[in-house]
């Protein structure tokens, strides 16, 4: 499954970046980018920026599954017309927005818990366990679940969630205007846009959603590292005003820089395999 497999490996070549970008949100230990990726190679070795890696491996497919898949369906009820209709008549931007949240609130209920354990696991900073050094409070994911619904509850399991829903629904859905908009501007009219327009314009949306979704992301971040060991935040406002008070508006951008890097490549790559996809399928 193409999608799967690509999604998998932008998985792979972009959560060290994910790492640094999750580090440069919730702790305030790191000058910036390069500081911080230094820190992670120095005391934790190349391993420490694939902590965390596991479980979005595990439900890659079930995440680009659910979010092309709602996506599409909901473009053929608002549009009844098929993908290989589409290119002679294509849809407006409103059905394409409307279709790209809907998607992306889906999204974002099924990620999560997974997207929680991610976060906690990438913010232990011990090295990997050696010699009489304390071992790091989660294990590995499945044991960072079990603590976290042993210490916090089933609802703990689902910190930080609203922040991530807000996020990803309509981030999702400039995601997909971005990519058909860029797609639209180059392709002659009626034609498949060709790999290299696919590319670019896949690598545009990633940036543009980035860009879009970075404030709710640090804020999400936030929220799933709080209640680690006591309570900061009373809730999203709360979060957001302290965040603010304390570190100024620049807060809400923290990790853009390395957020846009990653989300070319790896948007690139995913909307490639999902065109092939739709070639072979549709």
């Amino acid at each position: 499954h193409p999608l799967v497999t690509t999604g998998a490996l932008g998985l792979v070549l972009g959560h060290p970046f994910d790492t640094v970008k999750v580090r440069l949100q919730t702790q305030t230990t790191y000058r910036g980018i390069v500081d911080c990726m230094v820190k992670i190679y120095r005391h934790e070795s190349l391993l420490g920026f694939f902590k965390g890696m596991s479980f979005p491996i595990a439900s890659i497919a079930v995440v680009n599954s659910v979010l092309f898949g709602v996506y599409s369906n909901t473009l053929l009820v608002l549009t009844a017309t098929s993908h290989q209709e589409r290119r002679a008549q294509p849809p407006s931007y409103t059905h394409i927005f409307l279709a790209g949240c809907t998607g992306g609130f889906l999204q974002a209920y099924c990620l999560a818990p997974f997207d929680l354990i991610k976060v906690r696991l990438q913010n232990q900073t011990e090295p990997r366990a050696q010699p009489g050094s304390p071992p790091p409070r989660y294990q590995g994911p499945v044991h960072c679940a079990a603590s976290i619904f042993r210490e916090e509850g089933p609802r703990g399991l689902f910190r930080g969630a609203w922040a991530l829903t807000l996020r990803d629904t309509p981030t999702v859905g400039i995601y997909f205007i971005t990519y058909e908009g860029l797609c639209r501007q180059y392709t002659p009219e009626g034609q498949n846009p060709s790999s290299a327009t696919v590319l670019v314009a896949g690598g545009f949306a990633g940036i543009a959603s980035w860009v879009a979704a970075t404030p709710l992301d640090v804020i999400k971040s936030r929220m799933q590292m709080d209640g680690l060991r006591r309570r900061v935040y009373q809730g999203m406002l709360d979060c957001m005003v302290s965040s603010v008070r304390q570190e100024g508006l620049g807060v809400f951008f923290r990790g853009v820089t390395i957020n846009s890097a990653r989300a070319f490549p790896v948007n690139a790559v995913t909307f490639l395999s999902y065109e092939y996809l739709l070639r072979w399928w549709g």
